[in-house]
């Protein structure tokens, strides 16, 4: 495979890598160097991936899997990691972009409460905008199993947010 041939098919992936390797790892700095990394990676491996079907579910395999070494090494977890902020687009007044502030981050709160495989199949589903298949190759987990996960996710967000609107 040339440059021109890896430019035009891993480039136009990079967004949602990112966003899948912050929402993993809970740090921008740390996103961005693992990408950075990821890339590498695949151009070392660039004559080997002319084989690869799914170009999205592959690099999103990778990603998790290298997201999930570097918290080792760090002794972390991703289901230990405090949710952090993102950055929220408002084009309200004032009061609105803070309640779009505060339910964002109540939301955030509540998927770090979830289990860590609720928590990253919701996160790449969601945010990712990940297809099932594609969430079922970065993870290794059946499509089955995937949309059990995602539901179970979703029904715990909706309880936790219920009880905590409700009190």
């Amino acid at each position: 495979m040339n440059a021109s041939e890896f430019k035009q098919r891993f480039l136009p992936l990079n967004a949602r890598l990112y966003t899948a390797a912050y929402r993993l790892l809970g740090n921008e700095d740390d996103a961005k160097d693992l990408i950075q990394d990821v890339y590498l990676k695949l151009w070392e491996k660039r004559d080997l991936l002319g084989n690869i079907d799914n170009d999205l579910g592959y690099c999103m395999k990778v990603v998790r899997n290298m997201s999930l070494d570097r918290l080792k090494k760090a002794s972390l977890c991703v289901s230990d990691k405090p949710p952090e902020e993102l950055p929220i687009l408002g084009d309200g007044d004032a009061s609105t972009g803070i309640e779009h502030h505060e339910t964002a981050q109540l939301l955030r709160h509540c998927i770090a409460r979830l289990p860590a495989m609720q928590q990253q199949v919701l996160t790449l589903r969601e945010m990712g905008e990940c297809s099932m298949q594609e969430i079922e190759q970065a993870t290794g987990i059946s499509a089955v199993n995937v949309r059990v996960l995602l539901s179970r996710a979703r029904k715990s967000l909706r309880n936790q947010l219920q009880t905590i609107l409700s009190s």
